[in-house]
């Protein structure tokens, strides 16, 4: 079987290595495409490809055309918004994602923000310190259990509202269940986002919720900038100065809210989130051993569609 690794933004050598090692050592072919700065290289590249590992490229429907032996897409990370996946189910290929492997560097992140926003952008103005304050996290899956972990090291009271977890796993990690997500954002100090970008969450978070936050409230969100309802962000901003709003996924107003709220907002100029070796490695070597599994026996563990 033909293996393509195509990534836009290249894995680090050290995980294309291990990636070549385990496809290779499986019997299979192993071909790469980095920094492809055309989408019809991307294209070429799949049209003999049995399997497909990728980071954050789109892989849309005229992927799914050109590649009609496109067996298995594997994205190297948690979310997969950037792969249509009922165009996949109708080409008859399986799409699987990594979950978990970026969730340490994910969570760290959260945290140099808070950091960073309970600093006043370490501009040399008197801050607050993040022990005994509140976080709210909004979904507990991996991210949110790593943000929780580390938390506990802050000395932070944690609460999360996530309908499809238990409460008993929420309680096990020392994390308060909230059963209502205005709850979650008006006791909480600071409330982290981990949600997926679905029908359901699109634009879900704006003026409403943002201004319940407590005085001197910030907003994290290093899951996707599609959730935002970015005209009611900036009313929220507006209405409470004393909000802020750091984010691993810049708005597409990002340069409107910055001219209007300052020091208030961050962004990073592109979603670093994961942009760790260690998680640069461990997504990758997990994608290639999900291509390698489902191979050798159909395993589809991580199915996503």
């Amino acid at each position: 079987m033909k293996v393509l690794v195509a990534t836009e933004k290249p894995f680090a050598a050290i995980a294309v290595e291990g990636i070549r090692a385990e496809i290779e050592g499986a019997g299979h072919t192993f071909t790469l495409l980095e920094k492809y700065t055309d989408r019809a290289q991307l294209l070429a590249a799949t049209a003999d490809a049995d399997a497909l590992i990728v980071r954050s490229d789109i892989v849309g429907a005229d992927v799914f055309a050109a590649a009609p032996g496109l067996k298995i897409v594997v994205r190297a990370g948690a979310g997969y918004d950037n792969i249509d996946l009922a165009a996949a189910t109708a080409a008859g290929a399986i799409v699987e994602n990594t979950p978990g492997q970026n969730s340490n560097a994910v969570a760290e992140l959260v945290f140099g923000m808070a950091v960073m926003a309970a600093r006043n952008n370490f501009g040399g103005t008197s801050g607050f310190e993040l022990r005994d304050k509140t976080l709210g996290l909004q979904a507990f899956g991996q991210v949110g259990r790593n943000v929780a972990r580390i938390a506990a090291g802050f000395g932070m009271k944690v609460s999360a509202y996530d309908p499809f977890c238990p409460d008993s796993v929420m309680e096990e990690a020392g994390v308060r269940p909230v059963h209502d997500l205005s709850r979650l954002y008006s006791e909480n100090r600071f409330v982290s986002i981990h949600i997926p970008a679905t029908p359901q969450t699109v634009g879900s978070i704006g003026r409403g919720l943002i201004e319940l936050m407590p005085k001197g409230g910030v907003l994290i969100n290093t899951a996707r900038k599609e959730v935002m309802d970015e005209a009611g962000l900036a009313e929220a901003l507006e209405a409470r100065p004393d909000l802020k709003y750091f984010a691993d996924v810049r708005p597409s107003c990002a340069d409107t809210l910055t001219e209007r709220f300052g020091d208030r907002v961050f962004f990073t100029p592109k979603k670093t989130g994961a942009q760790t070796a260690e998680a640069n490695i461990n997504a990758g070597l997990a994608a290639a051993a999900q291509v390698v599994a489902f191979f050798n026996d159909g395993t589809d563990r991580f199915r996503v569609n």
